[in-house]
C-alpha cells in the first residue's frame, strides 16, 4: 500500500479537487475501505467537489504548467469513458494502457496507475465536468495529446466504433479541440486515402505553397517540446504523433514530386 499511496500523494495536484478528485476518491474507496491520503480523505475531496461547482462560472487563470501526475490522472480518467463506449471493455485496450503507462513510466509506477484505473472504471463519469476541470489546467498541447492517446486505445482492438468515435469527438468538444485539429487527429489512425492531408489540416485542392505553409504550422503546434513540462516520459509519446505529420508531408511531397 505505501508504494501506491506514494505514487498518488505524488500525482495530486490541480486533479484532488473538482470531480476528478472525486472520481480519484471513489476508485481507491473501492479496494480500500477508509483510505486516507495525505490527510485528504472521501469526506474533504466531495467538499473540493462542491466548492468547485459553487465557483463555476468564474474565470481563473490557467495553471501555467500541468505536472505529469495530473496529465496521468486526466489520461486514466477519460480513458474509462472511451473503453466503456461500446458497452464493454475490451481486453486488448485495457493491455494496451497498461503498456502505454509501462512505456512512459516504468513497471512500478504503471501498476500503481492501473490499480487506479480498475476502480475509475467502476465509476460513472461526468464527461463534461472532467473536461471543463482539465480544460482550466491544462495547455492546448496537453489537450491535444490527451485526444491522441484517446484514439489510440479506441484502435487498440483493431476497431474504431461509431459509439468509441462519438464520445472522443464529445470529449475533444469538451476540451475546446476545434474540429479542424480533431480531423488532423482522427486522420493518423485511419488509412484513408485523403489522411495526409487531413493530418496537415489541408484539402488535395491545396497549393505546393500551401502544402509547406500547413506543415510548418503543424510541426510548430504540436513540437514535442510543448510537453516539456510533462516530462521526459511525455515527449517520448509526442514524438510519434509528430512522426505522424511528418510522414504525411513526406508522403504529399512524393505524390507531388516537390
Amino acid at each position: 500500500m505505501g508504494k501506491f499511496a506514494s505514487w498518488l500523494g505524488a500525482s495530486l495536484g490541480f486533479t484532488l479537487g473538482g470531480p476528478i478528485g472525486a472520481i480519484i476518491g471513489f476508485a481507491v474507496g473501492s479496494f480500500v475501505d477508509g483510505f486516507k491520503l495525505d490527510g485528504f480523505n472521501q469526506e474533504q475531496i466531495d467538499y473540493e467537489r462542491g466548492r468547485q461547482t459553487q465557483t463555476r462560472g468564474r474565470r481563473r487563470p490557467q495553471q501555467s504548467q500541468t505536472q505529469s501526475g495530473d496529465f496521468e490522472i486526466s489520461l486514466l480518467v477519460l480513458a474509462s469513458v472511451v473503453i466503456k463506449a461500446d458497452g464493454k471493455v475490451d481486453q486488448r485496450e485495457l493491455d494496451y494502457v497498461r503498456q502505454h503507462f509501462v512505456n512512459m513510466y516504468g513497471k512500478e509506477r504503471a501498476n500503481s496507475a492501473f490499480r487506479l484505473f480498475s476502480g475509475i472504471l467502476k465509476k460513472k463519469v461526468s464527461v463534461r465536468q472532467v473536461c471543463m476541470q482539465i480544460r482550466e489546467h491544462m495547455t492546448h498541447a496537453s489537450r491535444l495529446q490527451l485526444v491522441h492517446f484517446l484514439f489510440g486505445i479506441s484502435k487498440a482492438d483493431g476497431n474504431v466504433t461509431a459509439s468509441e468515435e462519438e464520445e472522443i469527438r464529445k470529449i475533444a468538444g469538451y476540451l475546446y479541440i476545434n474540429q479542424r485539429d480533431y480531423v488532423s487527429i482522427k486522420a493518423m489512425f485511419f488509412n484513408a486515402v485523403d489522411s495526409a492531408y487531413k493530418i496537415l489540416e489541408i484539402t488535395k485542392s491545396a497549393t505546393d505553397a500551401e502544402v509547406k505553409k500547413a506543415y510548418r504550422k503543424m510541426a510548430k503546434k504540436h513540437h514535442p517540446d510543448k510537453l516539456q513540462d510533462l516530462g521526459p516520459e511525455h515527449i517520448k509519446v509526442a514524438q510519434e504523433k509528430f512522426q505522424k505529420i511528418q510522414e504525411a508531408y513526406e508522403k504529399i511531397k512524393d505524390e507531388r514530386g516537390f
